[in-house]
C-alpha cells in the first residue's frame, strides 16, 4: 500500500471542545479527559485552533484524542468559535462540543465557596456576571452537541458521564442515545432532548411494600405495568423512539438524551426507563441508563 494511501486512511483525531458556564466544572472535565488519555490545552485562542489540530495530525507522538478548553475569558476569540468548527470539519475532523451548565443558585454558591470573581460580574454581582454569561453563550449552547447539567452532580458523578461518553468505549460515530429516570420534585433536567411526565401513572410510592423499593425491583416493574395506561404508553414511546432514531442519526445528531419523569424519581419513571431499555436493546441499540434521583428521598 503507497505511503500516501495509509496515510490518508488514518482516521482524524477525536476533537473534543468543553466550554460553558464559569463554575460549572469545565476545568474538572478537562482533568479527567486528560486522565482519559486526551492530549488537553485550556484556553487556546479559537483563531489558532486549525493550526494547532493540523500540528497534532502531523505530530510524531501519534496524538489520537485532543481536547480543548474555551471559556468566556476568550473575549472576541469566542466570537470566532463557529468560524473555527467550520475550519477543523473542513479538515476533515469532526469537532464534539461539550457544553456544561448549572442552575443560578449553584454556581452562586460555588462562587461564594472559591470566593472568585466571575470573569463578567465588573462592579456588578455574582449573579448578574452569570445572566450576563449565559446570554452571551447561548448561541454556542445551541450548537453543543452534549449539554451536561452539573447542578445536582458530586464531582465523581461528572466524572463518571465524562467516562461514559468520552472514554475508551465511548462511541464517536452514530448515535448515542442515553435513557434518563428523574424526579419532578427536583428539578427537570436541564440536557434532556426529549422529557415525559408519566405522573398520572398510580404511584407505587403510596402502596406499603413497595415504597422502599425502587423501580428496578420486579414487584414495582409488576405493579407499574399492570395496568393498562402504563402498556399503552411504553408501547408508544417504543414506537416513537424506532421512528425517531433513525431520522436524528440520518441528521448527523450526536447524543439524544430521553428522560421521562414522576413525582420522586425512584418508581414509576425508573421501570419505565428499564423496560425501554430491553425494548432498545433487542433492536440491537446499547442504550446508556441513568436513574438520577433513584437514591434521593
Amino acid at each position: 500500500m503507497p505511503a500516501e494511501q495509509s496515510a490518508a486512511s488514518v482516521p482524524a483525531p477525536r476533537f473534543v471542545i468543553i466550554t460553558g458556564m464559569s463554575g460549572a466544572g469545565r476545568s474538572y472535565a478537562i482533568k479527567c479527559l486528560e486522565d482519559l488519555g486526551y492530549f488537553c490545552v485550556d484556553n487556546l485562542p479559537t483563531t489558532l485552533i486549525p493550526t494547532f489540530a493540523e500540528l497534532c495530525e502531523h505530530s510524531s507522538r501519534d496524538i489520537r484524542m485532543i481536547a480543548l478548553g474555551v471559556d468566556i475569558r476568550e473575549g472576541e476569540y469566542l466570537a470566532h468559535l463557529m468560524e473555527t468548527l467550520d475550519k477543523l470539519r473542513a479538515q476533515g475532523h469532526k469537532p464534539e462540543v461539550l457544553f456544561l451548565e448549572a442552575g443560578e443558585e449553584t454556581l452562586v454558591r460555588r462562587y461564594q465557596e472559591t470566593r472568585r470573581r466571575h470573569p463578567l460580574a465588573g462592579e456588578g454581582s455574582v449573579l448578574e456576571g452569570i445572566r450576563a454569561e449565559r446570554t452571551a453563550l447561548a448561541h454556542l449552547r445551541g450548537v453543543a452537541d452534549r449539554i451536561i447539567d452539573t447542578t445536582g452532580l458530586s464531582v465523581h458523578q461528572l466524572k463518571d458521564r465524562l467516562v461514559e461518553a468520552y472514554g475508551p468505549h465511548g462511541s464517536r460515530d452514530g448515535l448515542t442515545v442515553s435513557l434518563m429516570s428523574f424526579g419532578f420534585k427536583h428539578g427537570a433536567p436541564y440536557d434532556a432532548d426529549l422529557v415525559f411526565d408519566v405522573r398520572f401513572l398510580p404511584n407505587p410510592h403510596f402502596v406499603a411494600a413497595l415504597k422502599p423499593l425502587d423501580g428496578r425491583d420486579e414487584p414495582v416493574a409488576q405493579y407499574v405495568l399492570s395496568f393498562e395506561e402504563a402498556r399503552q404508553l411504553l408501547a408508544k414511546l417504543e414506537d416513537l423512539l424506532r421512528f425517531l432514531v433513525p431520522l436524528y442519526q440520518r441528521e448527523g445528531k450526536a447524543y439524544l438524551t430521553v428522560a421521562i419523569g414522576c413525582t420522586g424519581g425512584r418508581h414509576r419513571s425508573v421501570t419505565l426507563v428499564e423496560s425501554l431499555r430491553r425494548a432498545l436493546e433487542a433492536t440491537g441499540a446499547a442504550p446508556v441508563v441513568r436513574h438520577r434521583d433513584i437514591d434521593r428521598e
